[in-house]
């Protein structure tokens, strides 16, 4: 045997290692993207989304035209997406504390509506979350293209995209409200 040599089970270990770490530099890259504000998802600044519909767990039917003279946080999630689990305590907590100056829609984008939404919300009830889901195949379609998830919106009070990004970041939407609520 020489010193060359080295077993098949070798070579397909340092393959799979390869595609590994291949495949992980390719997430940490989209996910580096995605979090630069206004780059990632939904619409570009500036456009009118006042004609997203939604629906809450009622069935009755919302749009974002509503919410006139509010700030409006608007999180596109799914209940198996990873980052998205990871913000919703964070995305319950703003839902939360809003009030007269600013609401939160977390709106599901799970492919089987309220049945996925609803055993979420119940096995995870420290949430508190008040969720919603898009109302038909268009609902979110003033958004634009949502090419990740999670992707958060900052909508100003006359129904416009302020702010879009793809991705979280540990406290991203709460400064970017801050900033919307002071009118930046």
């Amino acid at each position: 045997m020489s010193d060359t040599y080295v077993p098949e089970s070798r070579w397909r270990t340092a393959g799979a290692a390869a595609l590994v770490a291949g495949g992980l530099l390719l997430v940490g890259l989209v996910a580096f993207r995605g979090l630069k504000a206004g780059d990632g998802g939904g619409a570009t600044a500036g456009a009118d989304v006042r004609q997203v519909a939604f629906r809450d767990s009622e069935g009755v039917r919302h749009t974002l035209a509503e919410y006139r003279g509010k700030v409006v946080v608007v999180d596109v999630w799914a209940t198996w997406c990873p980052p998205c689990r990871k913000s919703l305590p964070e995305v319950a907590e703003l839902q939360r504390a809003g009030g007269d100056r600013y609401v939160v829609l977390p709106i599901s984008v799970d492919r089987r509506g309220w049945e996925d939404v609803k055993p979420f919300l119940a096995q995870n009830p420290q949430l508190g979350l008040k969720a919603f889901i898009p109302d038909g195949a268009e609902g979110l379609g003033p958004l634009g293209e949502i090419r990740g998830i999670p992707t958060t919106l900052i909508i100003d009070r006359e129904g416009r995209v302020l702010k879009s990004w793809a991705g979280y970041g540990e406290g991203m939407a709460k400064r970017a409200l801050d900033e919307a609520l002071k009118g930046r």
